[in-house]
This record gives structure tokens, C-alpha cells and sequence, in this order.
């Protein structure tokens, strides 16, 4: 009998699209952030503490399918063990760091703000590395 467990890309994918379904939001892409940006504002001070980190890994799930579907990205692990998005070869962004980072500071860390500036990271050259770093 084949093996049916989800894959972890799968339990990501419909984890995005649960938290998509439950705000009502129409596609994964800069309207659903800044939407998701005006939710964890609003939860603020609100969540529980026990309920926090499943909170933390559905949005980030979400934010990370946005950044996957309108940037061109790809799930992947990060050098340190995490999931995240990486973009262009040469970025990678944790989406639930995101999503943890405004719910502890606030506007100052809004994912909003973040996504809106992908693009212009994606622009920017890239660093020549320096021959006597070793």
C-alpha cells in the first residue's frame, strides 16, 4: 500500500490555504499580506501564550505561499535547519520569523512593509564578494 502521509510541503500548502479560506482573501499575494499585516495587528496583546506558536506557524505558512506564488519562490530549508522562501537564488526569508518579529514590535516589523520591499531586494546587485575575507 502506497504511503498517504502528507509531505511537509503539503501540510505547508494547506496550512496557507486554510488561513486563506479563514480570512476570506482572494489569492496569495500583496492584498492577502497587507490584509494578514491588519490581522496580527489586531491579535496583538490578544493571543494566548499556548496558542501563539500555532498561530505563528499558520500565518507564517500563509506569508510564505504569498512570497512563493507573486516573488517566484521555493519552500526550502535554510542553512540552520528553518523553513523558509528562498528567492533568486540568492535570498531566503523566513516567513514565521516575520510573522513573529510584528507581533512583538508591531508596525515597525509589519510583513506589509517587508513584502512591498521584495521587489526592490530582488533589483539590488549583487555584493561582489571580497577576495581577502576568508
Amino acid at each position: 500500500m502506497p504511503d498517504t502521509q502528507p509531505t511537509p510541503l503539503d501540510s505547508i500548502n494547506a496550512a496557507a490555504e486554510q488561513v486563506r479560506q479563514q480570512l476570506q482573501l482572494k489569492a496569495f499575494d500583496a492584498e492577502g499580506v497587507a490584509h494578514l499585516a491588519n490581522f496580527i495587528q489586531a491579535q496583538r496583546g490578544q493571543l494566548p501564550a499556548a496558542e501563539r506558536p500555532g498561530v505563528v506557524l499558520a500565518l507564517g505558512c500563509f506569508l510564505g505561499q504569498c512570497l512563493v506564488q507573486a516573488y517566484g519562490g521555493e519552500w526550502a530549508t535554510g542553512k540552520d535547519g528553518t523553513t523558509g522562501v528562498g528567492l533568486a537564488g540568492r535570498f531566503f526569508f523566513n516567513p514565521f520569523h516575520l510573522v513573529d518579529a510584528q507581533l512583538n514590535e508591531g508596525e515597525s516589523a509589519s510583513v506589509a512593509a517587508f513584502f512591498a520591499s521584495v521587489p526592490q531586494r530582488l533589483k539590488a546587485p549583487v555584493a561582489a564578494r571580497k577576495g581577502w575575507i576568508s
